[in-house]
């Protein structure tokens, strides 16, 4: 990636991170808003990777990090000091829609004219994703819809809203409770790559069509590589982790109806749960919450968090049922890079010559006289 400069007095320049950057970014990450507690977990674990690493290669200056991810990491530098920074990773497997994990300033080192206005630094650093990612025909990104000066960032730069996001908390107690109850899920099954065309067909039916045509996912986004199940088994056995996948088959239908992937963790505060239910079959949120509180009670007891959009009333419905708690809200947003699409001229009528437009119809010569004589009678002989 090139970097990105301004005529402005304050020369600013956005590039790829590099070793002397890490306990600046690191500082800034900590400051940023980011609602997906996955992603919040992903980038905490990866700077301590890199504080444990590459801490002793600090002096090569000017050498980047090694890319270890296809997560990018971006800088804003200006008066040879980090101004801001930029997350970024492919959303899907075709690399067609990218994702914005966060943007954290420093608002503090930064002038009123970098924070603000057309050379904001947040600005900048956006731009410079959509000009040099060429692959990207789309972005998303989540944003707390507390965050007023992110949100308005990103509203500045054209993303528009796509849905709200509610995340809900299951405390311990109410867990022990849930598991209780003998779910009535005869045809559970663990989910493998053979069945990620199922797994496919009901996150394509389970989302408006709007979502659906941004996220672009296709079969093989529902798979999982040789190698990173071989690295995940490993790191579930060293980190103590747990993730578990299972989903529910229609015999009658050979459908998928129901979806859930469980992430325990004993470090973390609490559990992470994926849930996906066709919106046809509601009835198998009870018996999915009861199998989910089942994998978690041999666990240390921890608050179980799930999310819910907008258009799913039934989930949240039945979440306010059981006496879930609401524990943030963010707001899913989106933006089309139509800049890389070549633009056709535009056309007018006025512009345009009627004897070019019916050349077919212009006579290739001038027209013969008639030679019959209309008194005479046609001779037919």
């Amino acid at each position: 990636m090139m970097p990105a400069n301004n005529g402005s007095k304050h020369q600013t320049i956005v590039r790829p991170l590099q070793y002397r950057d890490i306990d600046a970014i690191a500082s800034l990450c900590q400051q940023a808003s980011i609602p997906d507690p996955a992603v919040r977990a992903q980038i905490d674990r990866l700077f301590q990777q890199m504080n444990r690493w590459y801490a002793p290669f600090k002096f090569l200056n000017i050498i980047p990090t090694p890319n270890l991810t296809d997560r990018a990491l971006l800088v804003a530098e200006s008066d040879k000091q980090v101004r801001g920074v930029i997350s970024v990773s492919p959303f899907n497997r075709t690399r067609s829609t990218w994702y914005v994990e966060w943007v954290s300033i420093d608002r503090q080192a930064t002038t009123a004219d970098q924070v603000t206005g057309k050379n904001d630094i947040g600005s900048q650093l956006l731009r410079h994703c959509f000009e040099h990612i060429v692959e990207a025909s789309t972005w998303v990104l989540e944003v707390d819809i507390s965050d007023n000066s992110t949100l308005a960032l990103y509203r500045q730069n054209g993303f528009q809203p796509l849905a709200h996001m509610t995340y809900w908390e299951i405390a311990p107690e109410l867990l022990q409770e849930l598991a209780q109850r003998e779910p009535d899920l005869p045809n559970l099954l663990p989910v493998r790559n053979t069945d990620a065309q199922l797994i496919y067909q009901l996150d394509t039916v389970s989302m408006p069509p709007l979502l659906r045509q941004v996220f672009d996912r296709q079969i093989h986004d529902f798979k999982t590589k040789p190698i990173q199940a071989v690295v995940g088994k490993v790191k579930q056995l060293f980190q103590q982790k747990q993730s578990v996948s299972n989903y529910v088959f229609e015999t009658q239908r050979k459908a998928a109806i129901g979806y859930y992937h469980l992430s325990l963790d004993r470090d973390r505060q609490t559990h992470q749960a994926e849930l996906t239910v066709h919106p046809a079959y509601t009835w198998l949120y009870p018996e999915l919450m009861a199998q989910l509180a089942r994998s978690c009670q041999y666990l240390p007891s921890q608050p179980l968090q799930l999310v819910s959009a907008d258009y799913q009333p039934e989930r949240e419905e039945y979440f306010q049922q059981i006496g879930a708690v609401r524990v943030k809200n963010s707001l899913l947003m989106s933006r089309s890079v139509w800049h890389k699409l070549r633009e056709a001229k535009h056309l007018s009528l006025e512009n345009l010559q009627i004897a070019e437009m019916l050349q077919s119809l212009q006579p290739s010569r001038q027209p013969l006289p008639n030679r019959i004589d209309k008194n005479e009678p046609e001779d037919l002989s």
